[in-house]
């Protein structure tokens, strides 16, 4: 019998996206849902680089928390990636040479940023209905 280490991504998601929310949990939920979901929309339609992109140029400071957090999922994949320093040129080129050159990869990345964003969306909502922290969070 082979011993074999599965990863679960559904829980890394929901990890970061928790983390998101806790560090956000300062600002209005609204702003950080929008934020996650213009990012989530850019990475549907357009992809891993460009939301990336997209956070880093035109979301500065909520966008910050969740690169941040985008970033730390990444490097949780079992890919050896070493996570970059928050300058945008590393960042953009770690996304570029280590993300999206192999296609496999790619999509993996993809599938579990999709899932985080989708998460941390709700988790904003639900701050934003129930009070200051997503269910689940812990102070």
């Amino acid at each position: 019998m082979t011993n074999t280490t599965s990863i679960n991504l559904d829980y890394l998601a929901a990890k970061y996206a928790q983390t998101i929310i806790q560090k956000t949990k300062d600002k209005k939920a609204s702003d950080i849902e929008n934020t996650i979901t213009k990012a989530l929309g850019v990475l549907q339609e357009d992809g891993v680089y460009a939301c990336f992109l997209y956070l880093l140029a035109r979301e500065k400071e909520n966008g910050a928390v969740v690169v941040d957090e985008m970033l730390n999922l990444l490097s949780s994949l079992p890919f050896g990636w070493q996570t970059p320093t928050n300058n945008s040129n590393e960042i953009l080129r770690f996304i570029n040479e280590q993300v999206t050159k192999d296609l496999d990869r790619l999509l993996l990345a993809r599938e579990v940023l999709e899932q985080m964003l989708i998460y941390a969306r709700y988790g904003a909502k639900a701050r934003d209905k129930g009070g200051s922290e997503a269910p689940g969070a812990s102070s």
